[in-house]
């Protein structure tokens, strides 16, 4: 597939907006599409939406309309991010004849509803993770997705698409790390650490559907099955709540769900995961790091240096053995070659570029996109596993992933 191609897009290729207009005029019909929501993710969204084209050979899109709640904002942000209409009801817009892809950037209540929706009207659906809060609603999502094989239909795990996370998947395939003995992962912020910071959305259970565990859980428990290819087996975990009360309008409004969470959980192949997730972790802004051990090498990775893997290979001299570290930006790596020349870094808004590449792809080629639904229901199982042994003191529960 061409956006797969991490070497057929280097930087030798001419990726002005002549190049794309050259491609529009061998007859590749421009996809539209339909956003609801604009707020952190949408921006992220919509720069990915504005870029895609011009950097990889995918077929051309169109930011057709932008859906919020508040007409006022909503208009506003269409006209700086670049969205040729804007709307306050996301229902008659998923049934129009002019839009190709709905792009659903909500809170996790709405996700089911909206995606049901989209599918039913014939539309491509992407979904900003997680798939929904709960594995009822995660579960009739996969099967309606299931019936329509000319739909793509995608969970946003972005990270996934990190050039450097791609790179170890690769080198896990290969057999450079042997069979996975332990993996530790973390993905820990500080944003909700002052007790005095405001209520959010993201604070009640009935609109997130889950805490820190839905919020950064989600990523690191598909980065585990994504980069090693195995199914979770098991899992134990634990919930807390360190501020149960929070600052809202004029008074103080009850906290529903998790501050930090953290789980063990049983690979397929005999190995164990670990992850750790907070919010509440001061000092750290935006800290994802993992850590790979297998029988014959290890590799590490930290989202705060996000170009660069560190690989550790059994096989090395005596004396010579140890990290090393892998610049992840030649034109060879995935990816890096449609971007910039060699050692020009990349960041974290590249992500959803790549992820949109690989969407537009998987459209135009008829073939199965990922992150799919049912990678969706996996993790969002592994999520239900997490609450439910909390729930029961912690106690390790089978899993069918």
């Amino acid at each position: 597939m061409r956006a797969r191609s991490s070497g057929a897009l280097g930087i030798g290729q001419d990726t002005s907006t002549a190049a794309g207009e050259a491609r529009d005029l061998a007859g590749r019909k421009p996809l539209r599409i339909a956003m609801i929501g604009h707020a952190f993710m949408g921006r992220a969204h919509s720069q990915a939406w504005r870029s895609v084209s011009a950097f990889f050979d995918v077929p051309p899109v169109e930011l057709g309309v932008l859906v919020g709640r508040d007409v006022a904002r909503t208009g506003a942000a269409a006209q700086q991010l670049g969205w040729a209409e804007s709307a306050s009801d996301w229902r008659p817009v998923v049934e129009r004849e002019d839009i190709d892809i709905v792009d659903i950037c909500t809170p996790g209540a709405s996700h089911a509803e909206i995606a049901t929706a989209a599918l039913e009207a014939g539309k491509h659906v992407l979904v900003e993770k997680p798939l929904a809060n709960t594995v009822e609603d995660a579960e009739r999502l996969t099967r309606l997705a299931s019936t329509r094989p000319g739909q793509a239909a995608i969970v946003n795990f972005n990270y996934r698409r990190v050039p450097a996370l791609a790179l170890a998947r690769t080198m896990v395939e290969e057999g450079r790390l042997g069979p996975i003995r332990q993996i530790r992962a973390a993905y820990l912020q500080d944003w909700l650490s002052d007790p005095e910071a405001p209520m959010t959305w993201r604070l009640r259970k009935e609109e997130a559907g889950s805490g820190v565990l839905g919020d950064l859980g989600s990523h690191v428990t598909d980065l585990i099955r994504h980069l090693t290819g195995e199914t979770i087996t098991s899992v134990a975990g634990g919930l807390q709540t360190f501020v149960p009360e929070r600052p809202s309008g004029s008074g103080r409004e009850k906290v529903t769900v998790d501050d930090a969470a953290w789980a063990t959980l049983g690979l397929s192949g005999g190995g164990v995961a670990r992850f750790d997730v907070s919010r509440v972790a001061l000092g750290r802004k935006n800290g994802m790091s993992l850590e790979l051990y297998g029988e014959q090498g290890a590799l590490r990775f930290d989202l705060e240096n996000l170009n660069e893997l560190w690989f550790y290979d059994a096989d090395d001299a005596e004396g010579l053995h140890g990290f090393r570290r892998i610049l992840v930006t030649e034109s060879s790596h995935p990816y890096a070659g449609s971007w910039w020349p060699t050692g020009h870094i990349l960041g974290w808004e590249h992500t959803f570029t790549h992820q949109f590449a690989e969407f537009l792809t998987a459209i135009e080629e008829g073939v199965p996109a990922d992150p799919s639904f049912a990678d969706g229901l996996a993790v969002q199982r592994v999520l239900g596993a997490v609450e439910q042994s909390a729930a029961e003191g912690g106690r390790t529960l089978p899993l069918d992933d």
